[in-house]
């Protein structure tokens, strides 16, 4: 299962564990998506990963805050795994 610090470009994942993202887009349980890449703003706490969903790229912002998606973060493996 993977770490959110050890997604690996290329690689499908799925979506076990419905979450809403920093922007409020929901990510339903089933939902893929090939990561490519992903940048974390310290400042901010924030960490965007960069996804690509039927060959259309794709931005998910999150929070690393307890009341934002800092348990997802924290516990990537329990809402996402590889396809």
């Amino acid at each position: 299962m993977p770490d959110i610090r050890q997604l690996v470009p290329g690689q499908c994942y799925r979506v076990v564990r419905a979450f809403t993202d920093h922007d409020g887009g929901q990510h339903p349980v089933g939902e893929t998506w090939v990561f490519e890449d992903s940048k974390f703003v310290p400042y901010h706490d924030g960490l965007t990963l960069h996804v690509s969903v039927h060959g259309m790229p794709q931005i998910y912002r999150l929070q690393w805050l307890p009341e934002e998606q800092g348990a997802l973060i924290e516990h990537f493996t329990d809402y996402v795994v590889t396809c």
